[in-house]
Order: structure tokens, then C-alpha cells, then sequence
């Protein structure tokens, strides 16, 4: 049996009695959309056929694939870890009024848009500087772009889940280790890693963090980091070794030094 992901999880399903035009009554279902609302699936049966017994290339074959397809893209964004509130976070929305606005957003663009070449680099992107200045805008508009045009398993967490989930594994009663923490975290195509230095810095969590960025690292691959703190301030909380790790292979780094945009962005 699989183990249940610490920071993935499924869309909410519901099953209910419904009608078919070609199969009659048949047991529908509606699943949990990204935006929040509920979406009835197709009939079973007529997604079956369509995949298994239309012709290739025929409006039943197409009309299937494009149902399978949009189905796991719905749930590899339900799973990314984006919360409710930066659902609607995109490039698009991203409202910039300075130039250093304008390169931090074109910046993470560049990085989305180009994911498949940093991905084979395990190239990072490091998001750090002061506080209401849209980096969880952006990084979220990061996940869900790889999701959707690389179909990228990417998601985003907190630096304190990330320190919560390692200690639960403490727990006899959690069903996981602090290894499979690890290994999940470093499964990840893309592992965006938010509010780095909120924590208090005790040897425990900034060990379960080296843990994962180490992990990462040597599987080349590629994580974002975002920080309230300035590059120098990251390095003294995460320590020069890893801050170079992170900064290897041409890594990006994007500076958000202008005042808070709180309710701008």
C-alpha cells in the first residue's frame, strides 16, 4: 500500500447516482476542482471507450485524452501545496510598478517558461528581500506554470511544515520516518521552499532543512527558495556551505529590495 504524501494531497471526490445519454444510470462522480468548485466527471464507461475502443484520432479518442489530461493537471495543482489565498497568483496578476518589479517578474517567467533546461541543470532560484513584496505571489505563479505547461510535479511548503512534518515522524503513531520525509521532499521535480529563516534556527530544524537541500542537490534537483532575509542574511541562517550548494550551476537570484506592496500585488 502507498504511503499517504505529507504535502500532496488528492482532490476531494463525491459519488452519486446519475444518468448517461448513451449508458443510462450509471454511478457518477464530481471531483474538487483547483479553484475550489466541484466538476462532474465524465461517464466511466463512455472514458473508457473513448480511450480504449474509439479510433485514434477520432472526436471520442480526442475528446478522452483531453479529459484524462485535464484531470491530472487538476490534481497535480490541487496537490501543489498553493494555498486558497494564492490560488489566483500568475504572472498575469503580478502588478508591477518599478523596473526591479518588472526584472523579478520576468525572471521567474524566464524560469518557468524555461523549466525543462533548468530542470536537467537542477538550476535554483533563489527568491529573497523584504516582506509584502510578492515573492509567494510569484513563486506560486512558478508552480503552477511548470505544472501546466510541463506537466512538472512541483510544489511549494513552508520552511516550518517542512520542520512539523520531520518532527510528527517522532511520533511511534505517525506511519513515517524522517527518511521517507526526506525522500518524498527530494522526489519532487521542483520543491519550492517558502519563508526560509522565519524559524527560530535551532540545530534541529536548520539540520532537517540541510537534509532536504542536501538530498536535492545531489540528485540535481532543482528548488526555489524564498526568504524574507537578503542573501547575506540567508547565508548566516542556512550556513555558507549550503548557501553555495544553492548558488551552484548558474543559479538565479532575484533581489526584492523595494518597500512592501502589500495589498498591490
Amino acid at each position: 500500500m502507498a504511503q499517504r504524501s505529507n504535502f500532496r494531497r488528492q482532490p476531494e471526490q463525491r459519488t452519486f447516482a446519475g444518468e448517461c445519454p448513451v449508458h443510462g444510470s450509471v454511478d457518477r462522480s464530481e471531483v474538487e476542482q483547483f479553484d475550489g468548485s466541484m466538476a462532474v466527471r465524465p461517464c466511466k464507461q463512455c472514458q473508457f471507450h473513448g480511450l480504449r475502443v474509439a479510433p485514434q484520432g477520432s472526436e471520442e479518442h480526442s475528446q478522452a485524452l483531453a479529459n484524462l489530461q485535464a484531470e491530472s493537471v487538476n490534481s497535480a495543482l490541487v496537490g501543489s501545496g498553493i494555498t486558497p489565498r494564492f490560488a489566483d497568483s500568475a504572472f498575469t496578476t503580478y502588478r508591477v510598478t518599478t523596473s526591479d518589479m518588472t526584472q523579478a517578474l520576468e525572471t521567474c517567467r524566464g524560469y518557468a517558461d524555461n523549466f525543462g533546461e533548468h530542470f536537467q541543470a537542477g538550476r535554483n532560484l533563489l527568491l529573497c528581500g523584504n516582506v509584502g513584496n510578492g515573492k509567494t505571489h510569484l513563486a506560486s505563479g512558478i508552480v503552477q506554470q511548470v505544472i501546466r505547461q510541463h506537466r512538472a510535479v512541483a510544489v511549494i511548503t513552508s520552511a516550518a511544515e517542512i520542520i512539523r512534518v520531520f518532527k510528527r515522524s517522532m511520533d511511534r503513531s505517525a506511519g513515517y520516518t524522517e527518511g521517507d520525509v526526506i525522500d518524498e521532499l527530494a522526489s519532487f521535480d521542483l520543491l519550492v521552499i517558502d519563508e526560509i529563516g522565519a524559524q527560530a534556527g535551532t540545530h534541529y530544524e536548520l539540520s532537517a532543512l540541510h537534509e532536504v537541500l542536501d538530498r536535492r542537490y545531489n540528485l540535481i534537483r532543482p528548488t526555489v527558495v524564498v526568504s524574507n532575509l537578503n542573501a547575506q542574511g540567508l547565508s548566516q541562517y542556512i550556513g555558507e556551505r549550503a548557501l553555495d550548494r544553492l548558488r551552484e550551476n548558474k543559479a538565479l537570484l532575484v533581489g526584492f529590495t523595494w518597500e512592501s506592496a502589500r495589498g498591490r500585488v
